[in-house]
């Protein structure tokens, strides 16, 4: 495991004075904090003896059929029996890497692909091989030739991982065509998937997107999360499976942390069941949609020219590409200085790559806070491609290996 330089530098980038594009954390406000405040009192008062005490290992069984529910927004249809609670999809994504990962086996992932899934891959000691992706997402043909490079030379592929809507850092979608060819792809080859999907509900338009798990139920493992659609502070995912995967997932969690909170998940539970969580979904989208526009307004409005960036459809992220002979990991000390803190391209990836790239977030600032970082952001990388222009380019960043995340960066 790995520490990453990066974080140092976000103990500066949290003063109220520095405006943090670079957390993906949910903007928890738009709760109705009474409302759950009165949920959760209830809950002790009524069922304290069962909240406070050890659970199941699989987690609560109401709790896993309020989550089929959930689910089949997304054209899932699913048994109960089949999820597993777990502390976070995080903790979903640790154990399915547990589970089926011996050192030196391969994982494919997105390039670029969440650094929290990197982290754990690295730790498990997987090698990490990215796929390429565009505006669609993974492109098809690059994941065929690769998976037949990589069986070809006598690798084992455990899985393909993926985060296929409003993907995080990208911001992109794969699309519907490339979904089927990704499937078709991954079944010949008798590769698992591991579907992340944590901002599948959070769509700026319309209803949420079909998930690859809704068209196949044997081949992959589906990962979701309460974090995004109503707290991350009640630590609550989920994991659901094929029987047998599900099987090792139960005994693994047991092994991690003997049962899940019980509180959490009866306080989520009693959330479903109480409140009209639906309408909260669409609150959100709502609130990140306007935040979203105002940062591609932004960037369209201030940033130099050669700037580009992906634009989401949901979700809580942009991915900028900065001009050649730009370096965001060398850029972030001095955006810092001047009150603006982004990612930097380099932690979403395995190999090193990323350089030109960094995340923006729009989830948490407020709107005219969005308009002033960019602003800052803009001078900062004006400045850099003077500088460029004058001396020539600079060397890229020296480094390998996987940033282990803290919570604000993820």
């Amino acid at each position: 495991m790995v520490a990453s330089e990066v974080r140092a530098l976000f103990s500066v980038a949290s003063r109220p004075e520095v405006v943090s594009l670079a957390g993906g954390m949910p903007y928890v406000t738009a709760l109705p904090l009474d409302v759950v405040g009165e949920l959760v009192a209830d809950l002790v008062a009524r069922r304290g003896p069962v909240a406070l005490q050890y659970g199941s290992g699989q987690g609560d069984p109401h709790l896993r059929e309020q989550i089929c529910d959930v689910m089949r927004m997304e054209g899932i249809e699913a048994n109960p029996d089949d999820v597993v609670v777990t502390v976070g999809s995080q903790q979903a994504l640790d154990l399915i890497t547990r589970i089926f990962i011996d050192p030196g086996d391969v994982v494919l992932a997105e390039g670029p692909s969440y650094v929290g899934a990197l982290g754990t891959f690295s730790a498990y000691q997987a090698r990490v091989i990215h796929v390429a992706m565009d505006n669609e997402g993974i492109i098809p043909e690059s994941l065929a030739q690769t998976i037949y490079a990589l069986k070809s030379a006598g690798n084992r592929i455990k899985f393909l991982y993926t985060i296929p809507t409003f993907q995080n850092p990208a911001g992109v979608t794969l699309s519907v065509a490339r979904r089927r060819q990704v499937l078709e792809i991954c079944q010949r080859a008798d590769v698992l998937i591991v579907e992340d999907n944590p901002y599948g509900m959070l769509g700026f338009d319309g209803e949420p997107m079909r998930t690859l798990r809704a068209d196949n139920a044997d081949g992959i493992v589906y990962l979701g999360s309460f974090s995004k659609t109503l707290a991350p502070g009640f630590r609550v995912g989920w994991a659901l499976a094929p029987h047998a995967i599900r099987e090792k997932l139960v005994l693994a969690m047991e092994s991690a942390v003997l049962s899940h909170s019980s509180f959490t998940q009866l306080a989520v539970g009693q959330y479903l069941a109480t409140q009209p969580w639906r309408e909260q979904i669409k609150t959100f989208g709502e609130l990140y949609r306007e935040r979203r526009d105002t940062m591609l307004a932004s960037l369209e409005a201030l940033m130099p020219d050669g700037v580009t960036w992906t634009r989401p459809g949901g979700g809580f992220f942009v991915w900028a590409t900065l001009p050649e002979g730009l370096d965001s990991k060398a850029l972030l000390p001095r955006a810092v200085a001047e009150r603006v803190a982004f990612v930097p391209g380099t932690g979403f990836f395995a190999d090193g790559g990323g350089a030109r790239h960094m995340r923006l977030s729009y989830c948490y600032p407020e709107p005219d806070r969005i308009r002033e970082g960019v602003r800052r952001l803009a001078g900062v990388i004006g400045q850099e491609l003077r500088v460029r222009d004058t001396f020539g380019t600079g060397s890229p960043s020296e480094r390998a290996g996987i940033d282990t995340p803290g919570p604000d960066l993820a």
